[in-house]
């Protein structure tokens, strides 16, 4: 696999100039990072980490003050490849109400299949396929404020499924959706990972989500401090809560046995391992 996103020791500040002088809050400080073709890799962070930031620089949201960040072998940096980049790298934001634009639930997803001039038979083809992709389709002449938060999300998510990106920014998609929604939407992002290969870049809180990626990414203070396979990531359990971040709940019951005395891994993330290790243990004893 190919790189397919990269930040090289890329620096960003926000710059407050209603006071005075200016306020200058650096919130990337130097960050590398790599990011290959078909990956799924969840970040994790505090709220300041520098997470939200570093997605939205690789969606040129955002250029960075100093280092350069490339999205689909393209310099964000260079103004004539941002529709490439922006047309390859869909970006969808915590609020799907933020995302949703027209009446009808089609007409949406059409929406900017229609700006990039796309013909209209092929604009039907693609609307309908995102739609069922995200399980939609039959809600495709509802209209979009009656769903439910979850419904809501992967409407919005059909809507940049529907322009063919390669990768997938989520920035906290399921941090204003109740545990059914949760659920929608993480069967539908590992869906397009799993069978579609588009590279997902999952920005979270909830650590069951991370754990379900391929590789976990821990942001803090705008710099990479952890970057592995879940397992290797969660198991650094008083590293996490260092940096005020939880584990799975699972992962925490196993380090807590471990300290106890028990011998059991830390490095259990789901609920099935968790349950084979204790049947082990118990069936020890």
């Amino acid at each position: 696999m190919q790189n397919f996103l990269k930040a090289e020791r890329v620096r960003f500040s926000y710059v407050n100039n209603m006071e005075n002088p200016p306020v200058v809050n650096e919130v990337l400080k130097g960050i590398d990072i790599e990011i290959k073709k078909g990956e799924f890799v969840a970040v994790l962070g505090h709220n300041g980490s520098g997470k939200s930031t570093l997605a939205k620089c690789f969606n040129a949201i955002n250029l960075p003050d100093e280092g350069d960040v490339y999205a689909v072998g393209f310099n964000t940096k260079d103004e004539d490849k941002i529709l490439d980049i922006r047309q390859n790298v869909g970006m969808v934001f915590q609020n799907p109400d933020n995302q949703l634009v027209a009446t009808i639930v089609e007409e949406d997803v059409a929406f900017a299949l229609e700006n990039m001039g796309v013909e209209p038979k092929e604009i039907r083809r693609r609307v309908d396929e995102a739609l069922k992709t995200v399980g939609m389709y039959e809600y495709r002449e509802h209209a979009p404020h009656k769903l439910s938060g979850g419904q809501k999300q992967r409407v919005a998510i059909a809507g940049i499924i529907a322009m063919e990106p390669e990768c997938i920014l989520l920035d906290e998609p399921t941090a204003m959706l109740d545990p059914k929604g949760r659920r929608e939407v993480l069967k539908t992002i590992r869906k397009l990972n799993r069978e579609n290969g588009v590279t997902i870049v999952l920005i979270t809180h909830y650590m069951e989500e991370a754990a379900l990626a391929d590789r976990v990414v821990v942001v803090d203070k705008g710099q990479v401090i952890i970057d592995d396979v879940p397992e290797k990531v969660f198991s650094q359990v008083e590293k996490m809560k260092s940096v005020g971040l939880d584990v799975p709940q699972v992962t925490e019951l196993c380090w807590e046995l471990k300290k106890a005395g028990f011998d059991v891994s830390t490095e259990i993330i789901s609920e099935d391992e968790c349950v084979e290790a204790l049947y082990k243990l118990f069936d020890k004893g």
